[in-house]
């Protein structure tokens, strides 16, 4: 039965013989086989020379480790195509031959071996068994010459001193007092750490105070002799509890170069050690080829880390830029969808990572509840974490579980903080670099929301763009509330998923909870209600179907809940939407089951979310100002053409500017008295608001005046005065007035005034165009005014046709429409009805120029129809 496996891939350059030597050996070690670590690195040499050398391809190796030895499979990609005959008989190679020694070696050191091929591979495999041993009798380690075994003075001194809770010395051997000088009654009382020379192991940055609140810790620090001379020792801590329960330290402290006494290294033989110098301890590890993206990195980290110590899983964290929380960026054996990118503080406390910037082994997490969070409810017991860390700086945390308990001790982590050490740089190297590519994605991102925000002043293009821009760079789904006022409750506006058949369901459930609590507060905040609903809305429906029968009939409601509650089942942030100092919505950014957000994600989005706050409430200040702008515009037209007997009338009317209804130019038709109408064509000097306002004073003035029973010119006269009285906002004014009588006969009469403004036309039956009055002076610019009007019969079938110099002075370079045009294009219009002849005249006025009309139009038409 195969109890672990650890795999690596090599390309087929030389080194990588050396690398797949250094592979099997750490991997074998790390098992606790070293009896058969020689022989298995021996012929993994062998056989991964003719794969990356001979062959020339590269060489996947693979160990397998059993209960009573170990399988290794060396396989390369260029096959033989004849398969060799297993006889007795069979030639393995010459002793003198370059390449083939790998099979004589196989059946000479293996237990078994054996070739097996494919279309694509041939595999090289052995079979090493470990030797049989008496009961209850273990190897500690290989045989070494006498010559190297570590050197000591005529008895090994081994210092035994304990440490009290309160880091106080209180016990002192004899052997302490002779390597360091000092009788008990000097060192009993005082702080360990009055009497070091250096404050932490050399090459790490644990320092004895911390070390001593570990369970078990083993490394190198000075202690300061009585002559005053350092004197370097190896530590072996254990902490340990007086039946009273009070915590004390025990030390066992030896002369530095006599630690073997307390730990023996695992020495390189002879013949590798060359090798070892010249192989990058990095690859080592991870393997090479070294994956070039920072997750495959992470990923190979956990995966090697929990094959070298046997574990069932293995996890990794970074820390932020501030050191104060751990982000879980890779996990094996562990549910990594629900853990990846959460966070978990560093400072110790309850519920909090203690042991992050030191290690720790933890024999039964089930004796310490909240020790590692991570590991809460995943079933592992025993935990060994090391931190990774770059010129003293605490970069992250590496661990390895097992799910029974006391499974490590220091020895493992000190296997697993050397392994730590040598992948500390390449992975802050690799995080700092990501780093600099989100950044600057960010910065690319931004420029590109700002740009696409600030092109529109709609408030639900803004919605929609500020949650289109979200999903799914930096979410799986979002919603915008939006809060009217202060007093209004948030309301919400918009909704998108990256699936467009989850926005039903996700806007449905979405209205069934209550909105997020509108706060100030800068940042992103968790919000656990969609989750929640989305969850207890899935539980109801999956116990439904259960009384219904088979969960292969449900309906397409039921499909929709358990696809929202997938959606919506991850983390969900709201950051506030803060525009002039006021909160005026909310945006909420959703992962689906058991996700987490990046920091770096969620710090990008609180930057959005600033820009679209205050694009969204300049849309919201522009549509008021629009709102309000197109009320009084509209306030300014005639609320409706009267029906005249016997007369059609029709109005076409363009203002110029975006947005605008009512511009300079203005028009009116309107009942006098019974039988009695007037109608009114102008054009006020410019254009926009200015203008529109003496079009409301103009337009209210004739109405006024004419319904008091006053003529034409004697209407236009006082106009002409009130004009004037607005002082420096007065404008000069054309105008043509008029009023109009229908006649028993058919016909209509009409008497008109036409002061400074285009001559009315006049189309008879016959195709004829004439003007149907006088020039006369325009308003607005002298206070004594002498004008008349003038008086004539429009017959069945005539047309009157009054326009704006909008339509006359229409241009396209040096031509002009004019009034000779106009006529022209009037002549044409026998026979139509006035609208039909005003729709005709605009659309000659549009087609004169390839561009768009720069000023206000308006086109007022009357025609007497002819009998039936």
């Amino acid at each position: 039965m195969i109890t672990a496996r650890a795999a690596a891939t090599f390309d087929p350059v030389a080194r990588s013989v050396a690398t797949a030597r250094a592979f099997v050996r750490d991997t074998l070690q790390g098992w606790g086989y070293t009896d058969v670590v020689d022989d298995a690195v021996v012929l993994t040499s062998e056989l991964v020379t003719n794969a990356v050398i001979h062959a020339g391809t590269a060489a996947d190796v693979l160990c397998l480790r059993t209960e009573d030895g170990v399988r290794v499979e060396i396989a390369d990609h260029y096959p033989e195509r004849e398969i060799p005959l297993q006889t007795t008989g069979l030639d393995l190679g010459s002793l003198d031959s370059e390449n083939g020694r790998g099979l004589l070696l196989c059946a000479a050191l293996a237990s078994r071996w054996g070739v097996e091929y494919s279309p694509t591979r041939k595999h090289v495999w052995f079979q090493l068994d470990l030797p049989d041993r008496p009961v209850g009798v273990r190897s500690a380690g290989p045989l070494l010459p006498v010559g190297l075994l570590p050197v000591t003075d005529e008895r090994v001194r081994v210092a035994v001193v304990q440490i009290d809770s309160e880091g106080a010395l209180a016990a002192w051997n004899d052997d302490a007092a002779y390597l360091f000088g000092y009788t008990p009654d000097q060192v009993i009382g005082k702080q360990l750490t009055d009497f070091t020379a250096w404050p932490q192991t050399p090459g790490t940055s644990t320092g004895i105070a911390d070390a001593l609140r570990l369970s078990r810790w083993e490394g190198s620090y000075g202690i300061r002799g009585a002559d005053g001379r350092t004197i370097p020792v190896y530590g072996s801590h254990l902490r340990v509890r007086d039946p009273q329960g009070e915590p004390s330290t025990v030390c066992l402290l030896v002369r530095d170069y006599e630690r073997a006494v307390l730990q023996t290294p695992v020495r390189t033989p002879v013949s590798d050690a060359a090798e070892s110098r010249t192989t990058d301890p990095f690859e080592v590890f991870i393997g090479s080829p070294a994956p070039d993206d920072l997750d495959s990195l992470l990923q190979r980290t956990v995966e090697r880390a929990r094959d070298m110590l046997d574990a069932d899983a293995a996890f990794l964290l970074l820390a932020t830029d501030d050191e104060t929380e751990l982000e879980v960026r890779a996990t094996t054996g562990l549910p990594s969808a629900r853990q990846r990118f959460a966070r978990v503080p560093v400072e110790a406390g309850t519920g909090r990572y203690g042991s992050a910037r030191m290690p720790a082994v933890h024999e039964d997490l089930d004796a310490v509840p909240g020790a590692v969070p991570l590991l809460g409810n995943t079933g592992m017991r025993s935990v060994v974490t090391v931190p990774l860390k770059v010129e003293g700086r605490l970069t992250g945390s590496l661990g390895v579980a097992a799910e029974a308990a006391g499974r490590y001790s220091n020895e493992e982590a000190l296997r697993l903080q050397f392994a730590a050490d040598r992948i500390a740089l390449a992975v802050e190297s690799a995080r700092l670099g990501e780093l600099e590519r989100l950044r600057r994605g960010s910065l690319s991102f931004l420029v590109e929301a700002s740009d696409l925000l600030a092109g529109t002043l709609d408030r639900d293009q803004t919605l929609a763009l500020m949650a289109q821009m979200t999903v799914p760079t930096l979410a799986t789904w979002c919603a915008v509330y939006t809060i009217a006022d202060p007093a209004s409750d948030p309301e919400l506006s918009y909704v998108l998923h990256e699936d467009e058949e989850r926005i039903d369901g996700l806007k449905s459930l979405l209205t069934r909870i209550s909105p997020p609590e509108p706060v100030r507060t800068p940042g992103a905040r968790v919000w656990g209600a969609p989750s929640q609903a989305a969850h207890e809305a899935a539980l109801r429906t999956s116990m439904r179907s259960i009384g219904i029968g088979d969960p292969g009939g449900l309906g397409s409601t039921t499909r929709t809940t358990l696809a929202t509650a997938a959606a919506v089942g991850g983390e969900t942030v709201v950051l506030p939407l803060v525009a002039r100092n006021r909160v005026i919505g909310m945006l909420t950014l959703g992962k689906p089951s058991d996700d987490h957000f990046r920091q770096e994600i969620l710090e990008l989005a609180e930057d959005l979310s600033r820009r679209a706050a205050l694009a969204l409430d300049n849309a919201r200040l522009y549509s008021e100002r629009t709102a309000i702008s197109q009320s009084l515009q509209r306030s300014l037209l005639p609320p409706g053409l009267p029906a005249v007997p016997n007369v059609e009338v029709d109005v076409i009317y363009r203002a110029a500017g975006e947005g605008n209804e009512v511009g300079g130019d203005f028009y009116d038709v309107f009942p006098i008295r019974d039988g009695a109408y007037g109608f009114a064509i102008g054009d006020v000097c410019g254009t926009g608001p200015e203008a529109a306002a003496v079009t409301g004073l103009a337009r209210h003035a004739l109405r006024l005046l004419a319904r008091e029973g006053f003529a034409g010119p004697a209407v236009l006269e006082r106009l002409n005065a009130a004009i004037l009285d607005e002082g420096t906002r007065s404008r000069f004014l054309t105008l043509l007035y008029g009023e109009l009588w229908p006649q028993e006969d058919g016909s209509a009469l009409l008497k008109v005034v036409c002061a400074g403004h285009p001559l009315p036309l006049r189309l008879r039956q016959d195709g004829s165009v004439e003007p149907a009055a006088d020039p006369q002076p325009l308003l607005g610019v002298m206070e004594d005014l002498e004008l008349y009007e003038q008086a004539f019969t429009l017959e069945p079938g005539d047309v009157l046709l009054c326009v704006t110099d909008g339509v006359t002075e229409r241009r396209e370079g040096t031509r002009m429409l004019g009034d000779d045009g106009l006529a022209d294009v009037l002549s044409h219009c026998t026979g139509l009805t006035a609208g039909a002849v005003a729709a005709r005249i605009l659309r000659a006025v549009e087609r004169f120029a390839a561009e768009p009309p720069s000023d206000d139009m308006a086109i007022l038409t009357m025609r007497v129809p002819e009998p039936h």
